[in-house]
């Protein structure tokens, strides 16, 4: 906490938009710890929300279009994305605004997500919309908390460390619990294709 509250006191007002272009890369470390400095009164809540929203709607906007003008070549140059952009895409056409909701909060798969939507057979106002939204309740449920449980951490030692660590706990809890879903839905759905094809070939 204190390289952040030494950062902010170093540029003041220009942290937001330092602040804005962190969540553009992918940020939620420093969005809570931001949080935590608007508790103790260096930095305005709304100020960062609006900051932080809009840098990461930004960069899974430029994630997308990277995914829509240059996808293929992305992958030929770093064929270790390939295998999770697949997969991506298999989710999102069949659970897009879901996806688009809720891989932000997946820990460590955001930018790759936006990338294979944009190579998706997904309209790009709908991303842009289902976009914008998911942007600004990441943006207010990180900032907050940090804010809500800055006068707890606080009081506790080390209690920075010990948030982002059950934060990033609760990301790949979250990372679990939705491919265990995932996996039960196609699993089942596999399951009805072959019972409808030897239903169909029993027919015939």
């Amino acid at each position: 906490m204190n390289e952040i509250t030494q950062l902010i006191q170093s540029y003041g007002d220009w942290i937001y938009l330092i602040a804005f272009f962190w969540a553009a890369l992918e940020g939620e470390t420093f969005v809570i710890f931001a949080g935590l400095a608007a508790q103790r009164g260096y930095l305005n809540i709304y100020e960062l929300i609006l900051a932080v929203g809009l840098g990461s709607l930004m960069g899974d906007q430029i994630c997308f279009w990277l995914g829509r003008c240059y996808g293929a070549r992305l992958l030929h140059h770093f064929p270790k994305l390939e295998r999770g952009v697949k997969q991506a895409i298999v989710w999102l056409e069949k659970h897009a605004v879901g996806f688009i909701l809720s891989y932000r909060f997946m820990y460590g798969i955001r930018n790759v997500s936006s990338i294979a939507i944009g190579m998706s057979h997904l309209r790009w106002e709908k991303f842009a919309l289902w976009n914008f939204i998911a942007a600004f309740v990441w943006a207010v449920a990180f900032s907050n908390i940090g804010y809500l449980f800055g006068g707890l951490i606080q009081q506790m030692p080390e209690g920075e460390d010990k948030l982002v660590s059950g934060i990033h706990q609760v990301m790949l809890g979250v990372v679990g619990l939705f491919l265990l879903v995932m996996a039960m839905r196609f699993i089942s759905a596999r399951l009805h294709k072959h019972h409808t094809e030897k239903s169909l070939d029993k027919a015939e």
